[in-house]
């Protein structure tokens, strides 16, 4: 039986307090995960962040592409740079940042919940949200959520859809106020 040596023994036990493989990849998808976050964030909200300047401009320029597999590897290239920079003061400026404004918290869960409903088909959900933004465009605010009804019911990146279409029910909500019963 052969014996081994201290100094492999030595190396076993050094190898011990490494982290395991799993865990790595733990960690870099939870630092995917941040930079994803990022990519939601507003310029003005990056600019309140301590981020390094390459992965600023990775995470400004993500944010202008539109074809997924081009998003897809931005993406991947954020949680690389996530993972050479700190990304301890950039969670904790993030966590800051979100809970600091609770009006903005509590209109993305409105938003969420509002796109849960369209996409399970709430019919009153969507009659409301155009009576609130007449100055959403209905044909593509109902091809979205077929597309994302459809991508849940044939388990194709449901989470993509369903982006895609709170992403633009943001963009509605935020470029124009919303109509109050009474005032129109």
């Amino acid at each position: 039986m052969p014996n081994i040596a201290d100094d492999d023994f030595a190396s076993l036990e050094a190898g011990a307090d490494r982290p395991s493989k799993s865990q790595r990849k733990r960690e870099a998808t939870a630092l995917q995960r941040l930079g994803e976050q990022l990519v939601e964030l507003k310029p003005a909200q990056l600019d309140k962040l301590p981020l390094p300047e390459d992965l600023r401009e990775a995470v400004l320029f993500a944010q202008g592409l539109h074809q997924r597999g081009a998003r897809k590897r931005q993406r991947q290239l954020i949680g690389k740079l996530m993972r050479r920079a700190e990304a301890e003061p950039v969670q904790a400026a993030l966590a800051a940042l979100m809970s600091a404004d609770p009006v903005a918290r509590r209109r993305r869960q409105q938003l969420e919940q509002g796109c849960d409903a369209l996409i399970a088909g709430d019919t009153a959900a969507l009659t409301a949200f155009l009576d609130q933004y007449p100055g959403t465009d209905a044909q593509q605010l109902r091809q979205l959520i077929r597309n994302a009804a459809r991508a849940l019911a044939q388990d194709k990146q449901p989470a993509v859809a369903r982006n895609v279409l709170l992403r633009y029910l943001q963009e509605v909500t935020a470029g124009s106020a919303p109509v109050v019963e009474g005032e129109a």
